[in-house]
């Protein structure tokens, strides 16, 4: 196995009215073939959300995001679409899509070696700033 492994991560995206264009960085998520590595965090801060979209529905894309992170995590209780490989997933996942959550492109980089790590910085970085 490589010492730096290929991974592959979208930012998860909030678009409360998908007509206006308008998103908020909110996730992560994080596939690594390698590793055999999938996961997704996520942090949505309702402040902001209400900022650039008053009455925003704050529980209903809380859900959309957890269901999300429940595929992406594998839990057979989230449906089909878990039950799948994690590169399918990831697919699926990150797939273009015009709803309240969407992704960016994919994008690749070098895993540190701890995915789980890689994914809290990219969050760090791409998220909380």
């Amino acid at each position: 196995m490589p010492a730096h492994p290929v991974f592959e991560y979208a930012i998860i995206r909030v678009v409360p009215k998908v007509e206006r264009e308008e998103f908020l960085n909110v996730g992560i998520i994080l596939f690594c073939k390698e590793l055999k590595f999938l996961d997704m965090k996520f942090e949505l801060d309702q402040s902001r959300l209400q900022a650039i979209s008053p009455g925003a529905e704050f529980e209903e894309i809380m859900n959309n995001l957890t269901s999300y992170e429940k595929i992406a995590k594998g839990n057979l209780n989230a449906g089909t679409i878990a039950q799948l490989d994690p590169a399918l997933r990831f697919r699926w996942l990150t797939a273009t899509r015009s709803t309240q959550i969407q992704s960016s492109k994919v994008h690749p980089g070098l895993c540190s070696g701890n995915p789980t790590e890689t994914l809290k910085r990219l969050l760090e970085q791409m998220v909380r700033v």
